[in-house]
């Protein structure tokens, strides 16, 4: 399956080194300079990923990535020269499914963007118990075929990422998954950097699920080990 790549970057040397790697990988990349251009090639073009710069002309990345999450959740990966952890955590807050900082490895982005994308596009279609494809605990209703999330009838919206980390962990109530474990499974390969996203994508899926996202009823936090999901 070839899978069309938005890159949103206004450094024409990364722009080529990008494309060098990815149309390798056989994928179709549709550039864009700014972030107005970007935002509108990902309305008019079918859209799988998309790579985002902060610093653009027009849109910066940051406006870009909520208004790309207005209107799907497909995978965001930002790549930025900002490395503080409060850059990291605006975007992640944002919608953003994972973050790189500038200077990057170009075998780790496309590591990083094929785990994206095979988590994204073929984890829907895993096993679960209800022949529906639906999964239940308390108030919370999965459904792995709509790639949905309801809550009391009422549907929350999640990021790629939220999405695959509340499968994994509604699929196996009670257990304690560690941050590696965690990261692993949703994004691929894990770097120690990684820690604090784990941490951020944790923090808002709370803020969705739970009515008290600082006394949770549903995502614990296991002390010095990791993350469960309570039974309920």
């Amino acid at each position: 399956m070839s899978f069309n790549i938005l890159l949103a970057e206004d450094d024409e040397d990364i722009v080529k080194l990008i494309k060098l790697y990815l149309e390798n990988e056989n994928f179709n990349i549709f550039h864009a300079k700014d972030g107005q251009e970007a935002y509108e090639l990902f309305l008019s073009k079918k859209t799988d990923l998309a790579i985002v710069d902060i610093m653009m002309p027009r849109m910066n990345g940051y406006e870009l990535t909520k208004h790309i999450r207005s209107r799907s959740n497909i995978p965001i990966l930002i790549l930025s020269a900002a490395h503080l952890d409060s850059d990291k955590i605006l975007g992640l807050n944002l919608g953003a499914d994972d973050y790189m900082v500038k200077p990057f490895n170009p075998l780790e982005l496309t590591a990083r963007i094929n785990a994206l994308l095979r988590r994204f596009y073929h984890l829907g279609n895993a096993g679960t118990n209800a022949e529906d494809g639906k999964l239940t605990l308390g108030e919370l209703t999965l459904d792995t075929h709509q790639l949905t999330l309801e809550k009391r009838g009422e549907p929350i919206p999640l990021t790629a990422t939220e999405y695959k980390i509340l499968v994994m962990l509604m699929k196996a109530p009670g257990r304690v998954f560690t941050k590696m474990q965690l990261y692993e499974e949703v994004n691929g390969d894990y770097y120690s950097s990684d820690d604090n996203t784990m941490m951020v994508h944790i923090s808002n899926l709370r803020d969705k699920i739970e009515d008290d996202p600082k006394n949770p009823k549903y995502i614990k936090t296991v002390r010095g080990l990791g993350y469960k999901i309570e039974k309920i």
